[in-house]
């Protein structure tokens, strides 16, 4: 792995005016914090990971395994396309500058659809995890997590740094506790996990396919995937030419571990293939231990989903406002979205995430996993043709993180992510398809025509000498 050098000269020259640039507050560490409690992987495994069992059976821990290993490459991409433009519009504002302002645009509009739909879905799950205490329907505890949620994203970075630790520490002891459960209950043997069985309507069961694994990736990628957090946040990082790879990389690892070794012992101490099938791990952690046990990891979920809530919306808010920096709206629009509070966050932005967040806890939300996983696959794409791109004329010199192994690693992985795309549900992909068809036509009609005052992607100051 190669070092991170000093800062380099002028990248890319800002194509428009910069109105207001975030505040280098935080470090590596709170840098760390807040991008591990953007994967949560404590209701990642608790919300998302169950969704995988009832399709995957044994091959579960498999599956996430390949996707954590493709991440890997996904990884590399981000950290070096991070050090080189650290901006808050992440994805996008990377994708544009090295591979073209429509390509950035596409880029930008699939990450919406991440930011957008992932916090309420994930929000839901509280409903769930607060039985043990109260009954509350999932919409209305969705919206209520969703609110909070946005109450916290008004505040300092640097607090809510340390509200999202404390939360994280929290939501590690809980899947540390069903690692420890599940494997001191294990009913069968490792060879379980590279032979894919499923439980099947009828009390049979059933082999788990290459096929069925390879559609799987998607959600795979879409669990691991809050690493880019980091790439989010690379504005607000000091010295974000050596923390956000520390921070991409590190993070990657410790969100691959803490779900990976639950997903394992879960797999290998479930009581029978239906049990495992089912995903009830509610029953399963109360069937190991005991119901006071059950609450305590009940509880620390809930509040790893609350924490998950107040990360996503403190770095999707960021998209927006780096959107409307960069002149992708309508000047009102522009303006109110690029709007600083007294604590240095964007508070119009803000609320414009939180609240329709809120409100689309009360809509059937079944498909948008799918359609999820394929705005993540394709996203990461993306990336990796802009990774490809980012050694050209002035950036080949440039002192910056570099991966190993380029061109190779973004050459293998826009293959296999293409690969991975052709195997989604035709619903999925439709859905999708058609979001980014309607985004073309409003670059084609609203933002091309008016390339000199919209769409101008620039680089904070201070990421330039």
């Amino acid at each position: 792995m190669t070092d991170t050098l000093s800062a380099p000269q002028a990248l890319a020259p800002a194509t428009g005016p910069t109105p207001q640039k975030l505040k280098r507050s935080i470090g590596v560490v709170g840098g760390t914090l807040l991008t591990l409690s953007c994967v949560t992987p404590a209701s990642t495994l608790f919300v998302v990971v169950p969704d995988l069992f009832s399709s995957l059976g044994t091959y579960t821990a498999l599956t996430i395994a390949i996707g954590s290993l493709l991440c890997v490459a996904v990884a590399f991409c981000y950290s070096e396309l991070g050090t080189l433009i650290p901006s808050a519009g992440g994805e996008y504002a990377m994708v544009s500058t090295m591979a073209g302002r429509l390509a950035g645009w596409l880029v930008f509009v699939l990450s919406l659809l991440v930011v957008m739909i992932v916090p309420p879905v994930i929000s839901m799950g509280t409903a769930d995890y607060l039985a043990p205490l109260v009954h509350i329907p999932a919409p209305i505890a969705g919206a209520g997590v969703m609110l909070l949620a946005t109450l916290a994203g008004l505040l300092d970075l640097r607090a809510n740094a340390w509200i999202t630790g404390i939360f994280l520490v929290l939501e590690v002891i809980a899947a540390g506790v069903v690692a420890v459960l599940g494997f001191a209950h294990t009913e069968r043997g490792g060879s379980a996990l590279v032979h894919g069985t499923v439980a099947t309507t009828g009390g049979s069961h059933s082999t788990v396919t290459a096929m069925m694994v390879i559609s799987g990736l998607a959600i795979a990628l879409f669990i691991t995937q809050g690493f880019s957090t980091a790439v989010y946040l690379s504005e607000e990082l000091e010295n974000p030419r050596r923390n956000v790879a520390r921070t991409v990389l590190a993070t990657l690892a410790i969100s691959s571990a803490v779900i990976l070794i639950p997903v394992i012992a879960i797999t290998l101490g479930a009581p029978d293939l239906e049990a495992l099938t089912s995903g009830d791990l509610n029953t399963m952690v109360a069937a190991w231990s005991n119901s006071a046990v059950g609450t305590f990891v009940s509880l620390c979920v809930a509040l790893a989903i609350i924490n998950a809530g107040i990360v996503m919306v403190i770095q999707n808010s960021r998209v927006l406002f780096a959107s409307a920096r960069d002149k992708a709206w309508p000047a009102p629009v522009n303006n109110a979205l690029a709007r600083l509070g007294r604590f240095g966050s964007p508070w119009v932005a803000t609320l414009l995430v939180g609240v329709p967040g809120a409100a689309l806890c009360f809509v059937n939300l079944d498909t948008l996993y799918g359609v999820t996983g394929v705005s993540v696959t394709a996203m990461y794409l993306l990336v990796a043709v802009a990774a490809l791109l980012c050694r050209r004329g002035t950036h080949r010199e440039a002192p910056a993180w570099r991966m190993p192994l380029w061109p190779a690693v973004p050459v293998l992985l826009i293959a296999v992510l293409a690969y991975i795309l052709t195997q989604q549900e035709a619903e999925y992909l439709l859905w999708t398809g058609g979001i980014t068809a309607v985004a073309t036509l409003y670059w084609a009609f609203y933002l091309r025509p008016r390339r000199e005052t919209r769409w101008l992607v620039s680089i904070p100051e201070d990421a330039q000498p």
